[in-house]
């Protein structure tokens, strides 16, 4: 019986093992007629009594193929121990990374954020669920490496966000007001701003310019304009249509600085910030001709380039100013673009006199209510610095900037540079 159960077991290993399926639809009495089968044949081979020295090898090999299975089955049964070991190893280092409840997946790493297409759930995981035993064969990860979250490719029409100008719009909503408003010099029109509007714009501000009576597309007679209320009207009407709790930031060049004084005094709840630039700012009781008569005698070239004119007679007083044309390129446009040059002789009008010869009156309560700040032009001809630093001494403004290498237009001949300092003092937080 012992040779029996020993040739059974060998000849079961030899065969493939059917599933239990198949046996149980073979039946018991098959599996019992499979085993009496083997068990005949085997004791055969042991009852030949003829052949013992032949039975003794048979024996000796079949001892010996026993052994054999037996130290492969150790083996085997080592390997399986230290892959039982591993993967032990493997689902403790599992369980001590901290995951989501809800997940049993390996641990969420932060997902990148499109800065196009945010990601709205920046919580969720691409990984599965479901525990992970010893005993089983671990599955490969199918997170691979961290996928944008955004839920197409970026195409190339997509805008180019810079975070620099993320950054700069956040320090504008910060500031009191995001509204310029420009008024242009003696003679000019809100068509010199163009440079200027574009580059504000560009920082997410929202910018207006405006055209004097009499100046730009305004077609009034300069010639009939006899005060600076009615020089200043459409400055004075924007203003006045502005919503009842909102501010802007106004910016005068040139002869614009008495009109935007004006409005100061006029408007001093609508108005954040004044900026003069290069401009005339007058204290209380004083006129622009009364500052620029001081600089008439000593500067030849301002009194050859400004053309008087008598609409009235040279009985009269003069009733316009105009420029002459040929000396516009060494008086103002010294620095400038030859094409800014080019604008501004066909686009530039006489300015009504009556405006400069009037004096201004001003208050502390409105006027001097005002954060007020001054950009001197370093290599202006028309108002030299001199005549700039002069009226910064008798009228201090809160604080005074230099643009080097800027004429008297500093928004043809250094538009960037004049931008920066605008930028600047919008995001000056209010008081």
């Amino acid at each position: 019986m012992g040779n029996s159960f020993t040739c059974i077991s060998h000849e079961e290993e030899k065969r493939p093992k059917k599933s239990s399926a198949n046996r149980i639809k073979g039946g018991v009495s098959n599996s019992g007629r499979y085993i009496r089968r083997l068990s005949f044949s085997c004791s055969g081979l042991s009852s030949n009594s003829s052949s013992k020295k032949s039975g003794i090898r048979a024996k000796k090999k079949i001892r010996e193929r026993h052994h054999h299975h037996q130290d492969h089955h150790g083996h085997d049964k080592d390997s399986n121990i230290i892959q039982e070991q591993t993967l032990a190893a493997t689902n403790l280092l599992f369980n001590q990374t901290p995951r989501s409840s809800n997940s049993a997946a390996p641990p969420n790493f932060r997902r990148s954020t499109s800065v196009v297409y945010p990601s709205t759930n920046p919580a969720s995981s691409d990984s599965g669920s479901g525990s992970v035993s010893a005993v089983e064969t671990p599955k490969k990860s199918t997170c691979g490496f961290v996928r944008s979250s955004s839920s197409r490719q970026r195409s190339r029409n997509d805008p180019v966000i810079k975070p620099n100008q993320l950054d700069l719009k956040k320090k504008v909503d910060a500031s009191e007001t995001k509204r310029f408003v420009l008024v242009h010099g003696g003679g000019f029109g809100a068509w010199c701003w163009y440079k200027t509007i574009t580059l504000l714009e560009k920082h997410g501000f929202q910018v207006d310019a405006v055209d004097l009576t009499g100046s730009g597309v305004s077609s009034t007679d300069t010639n009939n304009i006899t005060s600076l209320a009615h020089y200043s009207k459409p400055l004075l009407h924007f203003l006045e249509s502005l919503k009842p709790n909102e501010k802007v930031i106004i910016v005068g060049h040139d002869f614009g600085g008495a009109c935007m004084s004006y409005a100061m005094e006029m408007f001093p709840t609508k108005i954040s910030k004044a900026i003069f630039i290069s401009a005339t700012m007058l204290a209380n009781g004083q006129s622009t001709f009364d500052l620029f008569n001081q600089q008439l005698g000593s500067n030849d070239l301002m009194q050859q380039a400004h053309i008087f004119l008598y609409a009235n007679g040279k009985k009269n007083p003069p009733t316009a100013v105009d420029y002459d044309r040929s000396l516009l390129r060494d008086f103002i446009f010294n620095k400038s673009p030859p094409k800014d040059l080019a604008l501004s002789l066909v686009s530039m009008r006489p300015f009504p006199f009556a405006p400069v010869g009037e004096k201004l009156h001003v208050s502390k309560k409105n006027y001097g209510s005002i954060r007020r700040f001054y950009i001197k032009t370093m290599e202006d001809y028309a108002v030299p610095v001199l005549f700039q630093e002069a009226m910064i001494k008798l009228n201090p403004p809160e604080q005074v900037f230099q643009l080097k290498g800027a004429d008297h237009a500093p928004f043809f001949s250094r538009p960037q540079s004049l931008n920066r300092i605008l930028v600047e003092i919008a995001k000056l937080p209010f008081k």
